[in-house]
């Protein structure tokens, strides 16, 4: 099946590349112009409802009209003059929040706008909050609808922010905004620069790596365009595929795909040109269509492996109980699935195509390029390999010594250390009311008995909630239209955001609410604290299912791959480790040198995925070429060192450039998202010149062809050539 595909790709090469041509700039139009549609804003909406918050969301949006992609903000209105707030202030500012409910906002015309855009132009909801209580400012509360992270709703939100600005400085007021999308808003506009800044840089930086590593134009500009084809049409398709059965998207996998695809498509690229050039110097009279056939189909298995290992370990994440992994773990096998099918045709017909001209201007065809460091390497590997295994192991386990102590943080994963106007807006509120007044903690309420609910009813559940210690307030009790369901409405004095307001809801607030709910009544508790608890708590128990059967189901394609019994348990001890080491790593970085409170609850199982089996993959990688080497005569020792010899330069460079890729997260402000980005960098860094170029070569050395066990490779009855010159490894 491999080899039918590389060998019609390499026979008919620009048919292929005509039909990716196609294929990947309409499935990227696609994937554009219906992204937004497929994306289900928030996380609330990726719990299942046997969890708290979650029923909690269910009555708000059936029983009080919450839309699911409500967006709610508060909007702060203080005197110019820093004066307090006089009651015809407060007339002036109620009746322009009325005005404000009655004026529809337009959404304004893009310069090049997206095809199939939608207009979310929308009347938005306003209405009187509060007054703080040395009537220094009033709130409004407001509720505008739509994908917070769809650039037309964010064109909306400012068209909005703009008018009510105008608005009320015409009466000498100033305004400001925050929580929900006003804090997306604030975030991204003050990001733009930076992300620009730093796409760019990761760009150069894998440009520059393939200039310096081919000596060659092309081959540092194909990937890049290969890859962005191939992405293209992975993106399509997986958005295709979401609004096809109905599943909604967390707005942060486009995002995560594209790092994805980028790191591992180049790596499979790479893999391909080092074999490629190998080959054309080992064979100057063949074609490049011949090479290219040759390289792609032996290749090809190896990169099929890899790829499938990478979506056995994320299609895992398909039994998870929390939503966001659910449906991240087979859009991103989807995306890698079609990566495999352009490595395996798009590739292999670019490389048909270009042939010898790949390399241009470069020279090293024509010669054996000198001993470099890989050969060294390979020499060293071959001659002392407990040394070697001996230092990887001790630096590996120094480094996961830091797993002593470590701490989950169960933050809000975007929360981030921008000083945004929304976030001055919601400073200036907590110094006056207590925290959680522009995010509240919701307690709904109904009646399974059939009786109609009163507020007189839940006078005791109030009053019980207001008594306990941290929250600063509870608001009325609001009663559903046909009075079956209420609302209780309470103001933490701690950030709703943060670790302290979690232990209120999950401890005190509901263990008053089961207490206090009259006899009739069911309840449950909403809101940002509510919701953490859960989805930390739905994340601790996917961990203990994903972990095993990922590293099941990557243990049977390791089985199928190197037709071993002894080779999949030493490449997973060694990537196992290699897991620990990264994770430790981490730990002591942000937990111990950053003083952070913990690690992000998210990581372990994040790390799990893309060092295990990103990291697998460079194991394939050198493991395929092991054994292909010891299917030669000679010594196995001999074999491990030229194996490492043709392979470390390209496990090297893919390493690098994936790692340039994760990495790019680690200097945004959010700080899961850079914990995310500096610990996968860091995995894949030692994946790749730890485990992959030390670790795993040392040890197949001392084992030698017994690594094989059952099926140990055939040598092959040829005579050694100069590379296999047996008692030791020999370069030219």
């Amino acid at each position: 099946m491999i080899r039918a595909l590389t060998g019609f790709s390499t026979r008919s090469p620009w048919k292929v590349i005509a039909l990716w041509a196609v294929l990947g700039i309409a499935l990227a139009m696609v994937g554009q112009a219906f992204v937004f549609r497929a994306s289900q804003p928030g996380n609330s909406g990726f719990l299942p409802s046997t969890y708290d918050s979650a029923a909690a969301l269910e009555i708000a949006e059936e029983r009080f009209g919450v839309k699911p992609d409500a967006n709610l903000l508060t909007v702060l209105v203080a005197r110019s003059d820093a004066a307090p707030l006089s009651a015809s202030d407060e007339q002036r500012i109620d009746a322009q929040a009325a005005q404000l409910a009655r004026r529809k906002v337009t959404m304004p015309e893009e310069k090049d706008p997206a095809p199939f855009a939608e207009d979310h132009s929308q009347v938005p909801k306003v209405s009187p909050a509060m007054t703080a209580p040395d009537r220094s400012f009033r709130l409004l509360s407001v509720e505008l609808t739509g994908n917070p992270a769809d650039p037309g709703v964010q064109s909306t939100y400012k068209a909005f922010r703009d008018s009510a600005r105008d608005l009320f400085a015409q009466d000498g007021l100033r305004t400001g905004f925050t929580g929900g999308i006003a804090d997306r808003v604030d975030t991204a506009d003050a990001e733009k620069t930076r992300s620009a800044i730093v796409g760019g840089l990761m760009l150069a930086v894998i440009v520059l790596l393939h200039v310096l590593v081919f000596r060659s134009v092309l081959a540092a500009l194909l990937p890049l365009l290969a890859v962005t084809i191939i992405g293209g049409a992975a993106a399509g398709a997986v958005v295709g595929a979401a609004l096809l059965t109905g599943t909604g998207l967390s707005d942060s996998i486009p995002g995560l795909i594209s790092v994805v695809l980028m790191g591992i498509g180049i790596d499979y690229f790479l893999f391909l040109l080092f074999r490629f050039r190998e080959q054309l110097r080992r064979h100057p009279q063949q074609s490049g269509r011949e090479a290219a056939a040759e390289v792609a189909g032996r290749v090809g298995t190896a990169i099929t492996s890899a790829a499938l290992t990478i979506v056995a370990a994320f299609a895992t994440l398909g039994v998870a109980s929390f939503g966001q992994f659910r449906v991240l773990g087979p859009a991103i096998a989807l995306a890698v699935l079609v990566m495999l099918l352009g490595s395996l045709t798009f590739m292999p017909a670019l490389l048909a195509v270009a042939g010898r001209k790949m390399f241009w201007p470069s020279r090293s065809l024509k010669r054996e390029p000198r001993p470099g460091t890989a050969a060294r390497m390979g020499d060293r590997v071959a001659r002392r390999p407990m040394t070697l295994v001996l230092a990887s192991v001790a630096l590996l386990g120094a480094l996961t010594t830091g797993l002593l102590g470590m701490r989950m943080d169960y933050g809000q994963s975007g929360a981030g250390g921008e000083r945004t106007a929304a976030v001055a807006t919601a400073g200036e509120i907590a110094r006056a009311l207590p925290a959680g007044v522009s995010d509240p903690t919701t307690v709904f309420v109904t009646a399974s008995d059939g009786a109609e609910l009163t507020t007189d009813r839940l006078g005791g559940l109030s009053r019980a909630l207001a008594g306990v210690g941290g929250v600063g307030q509870v608001a009325d009790t609001v009663l559903s239209e046909d009075r079956r369901a209420a609302r209780i409405d309470l103001f933490l004095t701690a950030d709703p955001q943060g670790k302290e307001a979690r232990d209120l809801v999950t401890g005190p607030v509901r263990s008053v609410v089961g207490a206090q709910t009259p006899a009739g009544l069911e309840a449950h508790v909403g809101g940002t604290p509510a919701l953490f608890a859960d989805i930390s708590a739905a994340v601790d128990k996917d961990l203990k299912v994903v972990f095993p059967v990922a590293a099941a189901l990557i243990a049977l394609i390791l089985l199928a791959l190197l037709r071993s019994l002894l080779a999949p348990v030493v490449l997973l001890a060694a990537v196992g480790l290699g897991f620990a080491a990264t994770l430790g790593a981490s730990t002591l970085v942000f937990q111990r040198v950053l003083d952070r409170p913990g690690v992000d609850f998210t990581l372990p199982l994040v790390l799990f995925l893309f060092v295990v089996a990103l990291g697998t993959d460079y194991n394939i990688l050198m493991a395929d070429r092991i054994r292909e080497e010891m299917e030669r005569p000679g010594p196995a020792r001999a074999a491990v060192g030229r194996a490492v010899r043709h392979t470390a330069p390209a496990i090297a460079t893919a390493g690098l450039v994936l790692a340039a890729s994760f990495g790019s997260l680690a200097v945004t402000p959010a700080a899961s998202t850079q914990q995310i980005g500096f610990a996968t960098a860091l995995g894949i860094m030692l994946s790749a010149f730890v485990l992959s170029i030390v670790l795993v070569p040392a040890l197949a050395a001392l084992l030698g062809r017994s690594l094989w066990w059952p099926v140990r490779p055939r040598r092959s009855s040829h005579a050694a050539g100069p590379e296999q010159t047996p008692d030791r490894v020999l370069v030219h």
